[in-house]
């Protein structure tokens, strides 16, 4: 198979002119007319990624964050987004990155987030956008299956996503039951997570000042941008095992995470 079935069959999925004017999603490295060996599903590509996939006879990653993301001026060893580069061309690797296109798909990043929290009556939240048929906005919101305490609605994100700590505003002195979701870096949905009702929102990262103002408005519940995202490779591995069911497909083992809780 070559890379180019695989291109096609993520973009047909999360078509590229759903990403947002800033990002770069889609091809980063490689030629499409190369055979694949397999494929290497992450979140992000680092040179400890690179390796892995040379152990498991990869030649081909695919990530959510795009590796080449800001303006490059010199291809050398002086930062690890460079070395990549380099390591990746020397070893023949192809990248291929969904990123915001992936966040902003109807089953994309999101829907994952709502499926591990068992959310049901699941609607786009935010601005709505449609590409060759197929919708998606930035985030979600839907209904838990029933409603909880506030405490009990921080242990069971906790318990989802595998955290030890979960940054949020004061505790809501009612139940949670409808709760908005963001991977990522998601304070832009705050408002939009308030007129769809939510009494909790869900998202990866958010600055000091823009937790104010919301208490017992909103349960803001933030839980690490790596973590919220950290299932996004089962979607490629559902997605590539449909479109292309003789691709061998492997999840990265390796954490790429850059933030260590003390």
């Amino acid at each position: 198979m070559k890379i180019e079935k695989v291109l096609a069959a993520l973009e047909r999925f999360a078509p590229l002119p759903l990403q947002e004017d800033y990002d770069n999603a889609g091809l980063q490295i490689g030629l499409t007319e190369a055979e694949v060996s397999g494929a290497l599903l992450c979140l992000d590509v680092t040179e400890a990624v690179i390796d892995e996939a040379l152990q498991k006879n990869c030649n081909l990653i695919v990530s959510h964050h795009p590796l080449l993301f800001r303006a490059l001026k010199q291809i050398s060893d002086k930062t690890q987004v460079q070395r990549v580069i380099i390591k990746a061309i020397r070893e023949n690797i192809a990248i291929i990155s969904m990123h915001t296109n992936l966040d902003n798909v109807r089953d994309g990043v999101n829907a994952k987030i709502a499926e591990k929290l068992r959310l049901d009556d699941c609607q786009l939240l935010g601005k709505q956008r449609m590409v060759d048929g197929i919708d998606g906005a930035s985030g979600i919101v839907g209904n838990l299956p029933q409603p909880v305490e506030a405490p009990e609605f921080i242990d069971l994100l906790k318990e989802a996503f595998a955290v030890p700590f979960v940054q949020a505003n004061a505790l809501l002195e009612r139940k949670v039951s409808r709760v908005a979701v963001c991977g990522g870096a998601g304070a832009f949905l705050l408002d939009d997570a308030l007129m769809a009702g939510a009494d909790a929102f869900v998202t990866g990262e958010m600055r000091y000042h823009e937790f104010f103002g919301h208490d017992q408005q909103l349960q803001i519940a933030v839980i690490g941008h790596y973590e919220s995202e950290q299932f996004t490779p089962e979607i490629f591995k559902r997605v590539l095992e449909d479109a292309c069911p003789q691709l061998r497909c492997l999840i990265s083992s390796t954490n790429t995470n850059p933030i260590v809780y003390r």
